[in-house]
């Protein structure tokens, strides 16, 4: 460092000014459901996330528009990730600032990752709250899961405020986890030509018009799931179900690659509900699994995800996430700086594909009998295609689909409605405007969603060696259409085309196209006089319940195999 701005950045850190909140609109309340049980010691080591303000975000915009526009001259012109290292990297000022105040509070054990605008720093309790003033970190407890966090915001010095966009690990405890399974002890019976008693691999097929030679064969090809609520799978878990369901496709019994450390305890629900669905429905194509416990308490699960992606070269181009949290419980700074890191996974040609939730339009009181609907992020996300789920409309055949009550859907409260679903929105608007609710529960120029949807009910899933049936939920939507755009991304790897991408844009473009259109059914919300209980439904074309509907294979793979 020059001799001059190492005199600068000195000046900075000479005077004490902590006026700084980088997330002041964040949610530092500890709910309900978490056990307070004590400070945490002084000496007690904890790891924070540092997000570095980024460079060239418009840009950044920009290629993912012209990437993921069919009509655009560059569609499918995807950035290595030295490429987009290039276009973000902090400014060598706002690196040098940023390390030098660490290293003036005595932190010198930091990572950092490929793109530079990540630092993750081990430091002492203690020194993290001189570095971050009104920070005051305690530990909590929540069903055997402990965190610890800071119940207070947090500031930073007001010339180094400028460089950062948030630090991670002090707020945002780990959602509740749905409650997928709606125990039953029936047991699986042979069905009759047309009935099933409960969705597997084979009802999924014959639903869709999967046949079964459509499974991959491109050696390029690849697809995740990501977990992060201390979710495991077994792989025993995992070769039983193939075992049992997979015996009319090829197929592959084994994770290709897990990233991150498997924990010891039983599988979950929602890891094998995941790993099992996009592995038989996109079958045959090498699988990884991520999955993040954090090695810290004090670290976020999903923000240490969007790290990874930020430091892989080689990653899959299709990944699903059964994953999201209250839109009005994360900060605006936060849901910003996140949105940039999905545009870098865009620009990079991967596919990011999000669960829209299990509370329907959701419901936020506001005060005293005054309600409005509750978002959830990422799915209100402008740059993530999001999963909504359906039903069979009869539970026992296989006929047309309805809307499964629980499909999160609705308008984001923080994000504009972006131009590729503008005309799709607002004819839903018109088309349904007396039947809406009222205006005064949603945001009709926020980012809608979901985009698109897959049966989310009644499944059958094989945890800790036993099949287990009625385990429902977007989460087992998601993967489902993950596996279909994996198996379309092989035939399209195997033709020398680019993987899809983003693929938001082309689809809002098929309008409806090669979809199964869902046009019955309405999800769950507030339960008060003036909506008692129901959201939106679902109308011909796309609705804020199930999209633009679920897919028919065959159909969608024609108008996807093109340039």
């Amino acid at each position: 460092m020059n001799t001059l701005l190492t005199f600068s950045i000195s000046l900075l850190f000479s005077s004490s000014v902590w006026s700084g909140y980088l997330e002041y609109d964040q949610d530092v309340l500890i709910p309900d459901d978490w056990t307070h049980v004590g400070p945490v010691d002084p000496t007690e080591e904890l790891e924070l996330t540092f997000a570095l303000k980024q460079q060239n975000i418009d840009q950044v915009e920009e290629i993912l528009r012209r990437v993921s526009d069919p009509d655009s001259y560059a569609y499918g012109q995807y950035l290595t990730l030295q490429e987009v290292s290039s276009l973000v990297s902090p400014s060598e000022l706002t690196q040098k600032v940023v390390h030098h105040w660490l290293r003036s509070h005595g932190i010198t054990n930091c990572l950092t990752v490929h793109t530079q605008d990540f630092l993750q720093c081990t430091m002492t309790a203690e020194v993290a709250e001189t570095l971050l003033p009104g920070s005051k970190f305690k530990r909590y407890t929540r069903n055997g899961q402990s965190v610890v966090r800071s119940a207070a915001p947090y500031s930073v010095h007001d010339d180094v405020h400028q460089h950062l966009d948030f630090v991670g690990g002090l707020h945002r405890l780990p959602p509740k986890g749905q409650d997928l399974s709606k125990a039953s002890n029936r047991k699986q019976k042979q069905s009759e030509a047309g009935v099933h008693l409960g969705v597997t691999p084979a009802v999924l097929r014959a639903r869709y018009n999967l046949t079964a030679a459509d499974v991959g064969t491109a050696p390029d090809n690849s697809q995740a799931v990501a977990q992060f609520l201390e979710q495991y799978y077994s792989p025993a878990d995992l070769s039983e179900f193939m075992g049992i369901y997979g015996r009319s496709f090829k197929h592959l019994s084994k994770v290709d690659r897990v990233v991150g450390t498997q924990g010891a305890g039983k599988a979950g629900i929602e890891a094998s509900l995941d790993i099992e669905y996009i592995m038989s429905t996109g079958a045959n194509i090498s699988t990884w699994f991520f999955t993040n416990p954090g090695r810290h308490e004090s670290q976020e699960p999903f923000l240490q995800w969007m790290v990874l992606l930020s430091n892989m070269s080689d990653l899959p181009w299709v990944h699903t996430v059964s994953y999201g949290d209250d839109e009005d419980s994360l900060s605006t700074a936060y849901m910003t700086r996140i949105n940039t890191e999905f545009k870098k996974a865009g620009i990079r040609g991967i596919s990011l594909l999000f669960a829209s939730g299990d509370s329907g339009a959701g419901c936020r009181h506001l005060g005293k009998e005054q309600n409005s609907f509750r978002p959830s992020f990422p799915a209100s996300s402008p740059y993530v295609t999001t999963v909504g789920g359906t039903s069979f409309k009869n539970p026992f055949k296989l006929t047309y689909e309805v809307t499964d009550y629980i499909s999160g859907g609705g308008f984001s409260n923080v994000f504009k409605m972006p131009d590729y679903q503008a005309s799709a929105v607002e004819g839903y608007l018109k088309s349904v405007a007396a039947a809406l609710p009222p205006k005064t529960y949603f945001n009709t120029s926020g980012r809608a969603y979901p985009d698109l949807a897959a049966l989310s009910d009644n499944y059958w899933v094989v945890i800790n060696r036993v099949p287990v049936p009625w385990v429902s939920g977007t989460s087992a939507s998601t993967p489902v259409v993950g596996g279909m755009l994996s198996l379309i991304n092989d035939q399209r790897l195997l033709k020398g085309l680019p993987a899809l991408g983003f693929l938001n844009p082309r689809l809002y473009q098929l309008k409806g196209q090669a979809l199964f259109d869902v046009t019955e059914g309405c999800h769950l919300s507030c339960l008060d006089e003036q909506v008692q209980g129901k959201g939106f439904c679902a109308a011909p074309s796309w609705d804020p319940v199930t999209g633009w509907g679920t897919p028919n294979y065959p159909e969608l793979l024609a108008a996807l195999l093109t340039d």
